[in-house]
């Protein structure tokens, strides 16, 4: 049920902080990884983070486990403050789809633009195919918004039952994969990642929030090392991303060593949870959060498009080579690389973020509407992360992403059915029935 304005519990600054911290983490990650050389009208690519003994740092540089673990608490709380489910979903799509519009738009015409100038179409395509990847996560993410309502309840009857049920689904599924049935993968994109939404809920039902720093620590402690055991005897490769050549990715699709690389990261958040409240309390660092949580999905959606700008106008512009990492070279450049982006991306920023914080009016669309928005938008989303955002070179109109944008659209239009004014009232009481 929804609460009232005086029953509401206090903003958890805790969650504001990771979730802030999480998507820095990820453009960090993402603005470090690449490696450019530009030759002949030839891009060739390379990670960063392929560097020998470098896989370690992404078990903490790879956060998609607290995205989703923060992402379970915040869907939570503010279900419990909507008026109705429905409305909560309705509000949820719009927030998520609307700023996709825009940036689909927009690699929808200027790959066309740039070839009309001249640029070589095979750098085109690979930063077609970087920026649609990224697309992965709020395909997934919007399913599991959809679950949510019912994951909720699954979690009032079953509570700890639930992602430890989902846990133990995605053992045999990567079983299965790695016995020659690879395809089946795909179904830890619910599983895993469902189970890390789930224990957002357990946070705000206090189960975690209650951890001392000896609890949390040794939830840190043991992710980890069983993170560790199963790679060591596992079939899992050391990187919690996917690394150029490698036969086998923990990320794509998801496997199930991304659960107790969860519970370490969670551990240990909540191990320093005293310290990053106590940050945001500081005013500079509240105005910085509320900048970022205002934003969220506009960060992660333009911070790729940010570094295709700057590397396009380094690499093939200027024909810059990215230095072997972990030189001197690399290291001092990599400062500056950050700053560039990090100014296109907040000029990026100041021209598409409307989308997003400018808010989505009331939607009326019924139930079975939202579902299909939500299923729809989803399939468009996962659609574009797997074929990216431009047409391969000898491939038809259906080939590249038009047809995946158009379902992105459709489902924007599905779920922002306009409320009539007269039940403009009822729907902030929260008292109007869910028709079918």
């Amino acid at each position: 049920m929804p609460t009232s304005l005086a029953e509401r519990p206090p903003r958890d600054r805790f969650l504001d902080v990771v979730r802030a911290g999480a998507i820095l983490a990820v453009i960090g990650q993402h603005w470090l990884m690449p490696v450019l050389n530009y030759d002949n009208g030839f891009l060739t690519t390379g990670n960063a983070l392929a560097t020998p003994g470098w896989a370690i740092f992404t078990w903490l540089s790879n956060v998609m486990p607290l995205v989703f673990f923060a992402g379970g608490a915040a869907n939570l709380i503010s279900l419990r403050r909507a008026p109705s489910p429905r409305a909560w979903l309705a509000a949820r799509i719009g927030r998520l789809m609307l700023p996709v519009l825009p940036l689909a738009a927009v690699w929808l015409g200027v790959p066309v633009l740039l070839l009309d100038f001249g640029v070589p179409e095979q750098p085109l395509h690979v930063a077609g195919a970087i920026a649609g990847q990224l697309l992965w996560f709020l395909g997934v993410y919007l399913l599991a918004v959809l679950a949510t309502p019912l994951m909720v309840a699954a979690h009032r009857r079953f509570g700890l039952v639930v992602p430890l049920t989902l846990a133990g689904l995605a053992v045999p599924v990567d079983v299965a994969r790695f016995d020659g049935v690879p395809l089946i993968g795909y179904a830890n994109a619910i599983f895993v990642w469902l189970a890390v939404h789930q224990l957002g809920f357990h946070y705000i039902e206090g189960k975690l929030a209650g951890f001392g720093r000896a609890a949390a620590m040794k939830l840190c402690f043991g992710g980890f090392a069983v993170t560790a055991l199963m790679v060591a005897f596992g079939p899992y490769p050391t990187s919690m991303i996917g690394m150029p050549g490698a036969a086998v990715s923990n990320m794509s699709p998801p496997t199930a060593v991304l659960l107790s690389l969860a519970a370490g990261q969670i551990g240990l958040v909540l191990a320093l949870r005293p310290q990053l409240t106590a940050l945001a309390d500081r005013p500079a660092a509240g105005t910085a959060l509320r900048w970022v949580g205002a934003r969220f999905m506009s960060v992660y959606l333009w911070h790729m498009p940010a570094l295709v700008v700057v590397s396009g106008i380094c690499v093939i512009g200027f024909r810059y080579a990215t230095p072997e990492p972990g030189t001197l070279r690399w290291l001092a450049v990599a400062p500056l690389r950050l700053a560039a982006t990090g100014l296109v991306l907040f000029g990026l920023l100041r021209v598409f973020d409307r989308f997003e914080t400018h808010g989505t009016s009331s939607s009326s669309a019924s139930t079975t509407r939202l579902v299909t928005a939500a299923l729809v938008g989803s399939t468009g989303l996962l659609g574009l992360a797997a074929r990216g955002f431009t047409t391969p070179p000898d491939g038809t109109l259906l080939d590249g992403p038009a047809p995946w944008a158009t379902l992105v659209l459709a489902s924007v239009l599905l779920a922002t059915k306009r409320v009539q004014p007269s039940e403009v009232e009822q729907l902030r009481r929260g008292v109007v029935q869910d028709k079918p």
